[in-house]
């Protein structure tokens, strides 16, 4: 096992990378402060997972609550569900609940934390690749409106967390794939020596090679817990973990919650946003095609969806977080490794992409 530290002040919080880790309650029971643990977790992973988690809370009182699986059950009424079921345990402002799942049972449980009583503790526990490299590190709590993706939320940090990478095993070849977006994403702003590891590591972490899934996480996390360090609030440099995500967000809206996961939206979002900064001539076309190729050996598109019109994009992206005053903003590359967060691009090109690549 290895742990990585957020660095937040009194707020820091470690994260625990390894196998064999749910269940113990070694690395979970000093982060509780109350007697009442509610277990949030979705009709995939319980059957699973939830009765071997269990172990690690024998001391305590012990509630759950399943939640229907999928991004389109990451809305307030969904969310609301989990306030039913800790007011009808009476659970009092020292509980604290624990999100067993994917990115959105991390998201909606946090959001969930972050309300409840003004707010209480919880805990992330995820079973993704996508929750375990990004989502369940950083605080990024929230559910979606029809309108926009993520619009609704807060800011909370999590007590720990714990990435178990034997969960991984069981999960489905296109959610590994979705995962990997998110690892890429990293090399792509600001790791470029991760990049190339990448490339020369994909097919081990496609055939689910234990210490090659075991290293992209960790190194994920390590650049993950570099930037919420320095930006918990997402004010400056933390924007940049969105790269890919305006153009994926917006696709994930217009096609509706569900259609494509998360990660393929990211993925074909990070070409798209390459394809931009290539015709603003701050990278070359070597640069994407280096993104394609690692993306197609993880079995991730590269285009956007073909229905989905320029002017639909634009309509959603402008209710985008990152925009300001009205102007879209964008994270773009200037190379592999190194990226910005800007609005200062031509509208003009921004079209030329957006017709491209679909």
């Amino acid at each position: 096992m290895q742990t990585l530290r957020v660095e937040l002040g009194d707020r820091s919080y470690p994260i625990h990378i390894g196998s064999d880790l749910l269940g113990n309650p070694e690395w979970i029971t000093p982060h509780i402060h109350g007697s009442q643990v509610m277990i949030v977790s979705n009709e995939t992973v319980a059957p699973l997972y939830l009765e071997q988690a269990e172990k690690a809370f024998a001391n305590y009182q012990v509630e759950h609550v399943i939640l229907p699986d999928g991004e389109e059950y990451k809305n307030l009424e969904v969310w609301n569900t989990i306030f039913d079921a800790l007011l009808k345990a009476r659970f009092d402002r020292k509980c604290t609940l624990v999100a067993l799942g994917g990115g959105v049972v991390g998201d909606i449980t946090g959001y969930a934390a972050a309300s409840y009583q003004r707010g209480v503790n919880f805990i992330q526990i995820p079973t993704t690749l996508l929750a375990q490299v990004d989502s369940s590190v950083g605080g990024k709590t929230g559910v979606n409106h029809p309108l926009g993706k993520n619009m609704i939320g807060a800011f909370h940090q999590p007590r720990c967390v714990i990435a178990d990478t034997n969960t991984l095993n069981t999960l489905d070849d296109r959610q590994l794939s979705a995962g990997i977006a998110e690892v890429v994403k990293y090399g792509v702003i600001r790791d470029s020596e991760f990049f190339q590891w990448l490339e020369e590591n994909m097919v081990m972490l496609m055939s689910r090679d234990p210490k090659a899934l075991a290293y992209a996480v960790l190194r994920s996390c390590e650049n993950k817990a570099e930037v919420v360090a320095a930006d918990e609030l997402e004010t400056g440099q933390r924007a940049l973990l969105n790269s890919g995500h305006t153009f994926g967000h917006a696709i994930e809206a217009g096609m509706g919650y569900g259609a494509w996961l998360h990660g393929e939206a990211v993925a074909a979002g990070m070409v798209m946003a390459a394809d931009l900064s290539m015709r603003q001539g701050w990278i070359g076309e070597e640069e994407i095609h280096r993104l394609q190729q690692l993306l197609k050996q993880a079995k991730l598109p590269t285009v956007g969806p073909a229905d989905l019109t320029p002017e639909r994009y634009l309509n959603i992206m402008a209710v985008d977080k990152k925009a300001e005053a009205g102007q879209i903003r964008l994270v773009l590359q200037q190379a592999i490794g190194r990226a910005i967060i800007t609005d200062q691009f031509s509208a003009e090109k921004r079209q030329e992409t957006l017709q491209r690549c679909r």
